[in-house]
């Protein structure tokens, strides 16, 4: 098991945030994490790299953590390259304000390749479009060889090209045995290329594989909808 959350729960501000979560994603599965907005995904992203405290149950993993952002988290307008970015994510391999050495520079280039961005390594991150930014941080997060990779929102605002681009990337790290687990609000995507699918709306309604969840009850109290929401029909159809 590459993760596994027991009980975790989370407050921000003195105000309960996740409560009582379990789950866990094993190598070489992609795990979807889905549920409204305010429901508590990118908290427990952070929660399990460690950026957020738990204020009760317990974070294990095994080996390194790639995380990507949502895109409107970076400063993109800062005067940097591609490849830059992809170095910052090696930071800590490498040493504050030390020089990187021949091993980082391969692994950036490594990283780029993967994303199809090697050819726009040099091009500043402030001219690059939305779906080149978001390979950007993808590269930058695989650039330290991760187990397991956590990715916020990584289809949100993408062209349909580079949303299956980055599908078929996923596919390929979870077949060489990464352990990827997805926050996202495209059911569409979730329900074609997710294993596990875990349905959050500050503790776990369920978590099962995608052909599983055919219960409208759990979406209904998953996104708190009525039994005539449109969402009910586009998950019929997803899951027939």
């Amino acid at each position: 098991m590459t993760l596994r959350v027991d009980g975790v729960r989370v407050s921000l501000g003195g105000r309960p945030v996740l409560e009582d979560v379990a789950l866990e994603v094993a190598a070489g599965t992609v795990h979807g994490l889905l549920g409204p907005n305010g429901a508590g995904k990118t908290t427990l992203l952070r929660a399990i790299m460690g950026l957020i405290p738990v204020s009760a149950g317990k974070v294990t993993l095994d080996g390194r953590v790639g995380y990507v952002p949502q895109r409107h988290d970076v400063a993109w307008d800062f005067p940097i390259t591609a490849q830059e970015v992809v170095m910052t994510g090696l930071v800590r391999d490498i040493g504050f304000l030390r020089r990187p050495k021949p091993q980082h520079v391969r692994a950036v280039a490594r990283a780029l390749e993967r994303v199809q961005m090697a050819h726009l390594r040099n091009r500043p991150i402030g001219e690059m479009s939305g779906g080149q930014r978001q390979r950007v941080l993808i590269a930058r997060a695989l650039a330290v060889d991760p187990s397991l990779l956590l990715l916020d929102e990584p289809f949100t605002g993408l062209d349909m090209p580079t949303q299956e681009l980055l599908t078929e990337l996923f596919k390929h790290l979870a077949d060489e045995g990464t352990a990827l687990v997805m926050t996202t609000h495209d059911l569409t995507h979730a329900m074609v290329v997710c294993d596990q699918i875990t349905m959050l709306n500050r503790t776990v309604i369920a978590s099962d594989a995608p052909e599983a969840l055919r219960n409208p009850e759990i979406w209904m109290r998953t996104f708190q909808v009525t039994e005539n929401s449109p969402l009910l029909k586009q998950v019929g159809a997803l899951t027939c």
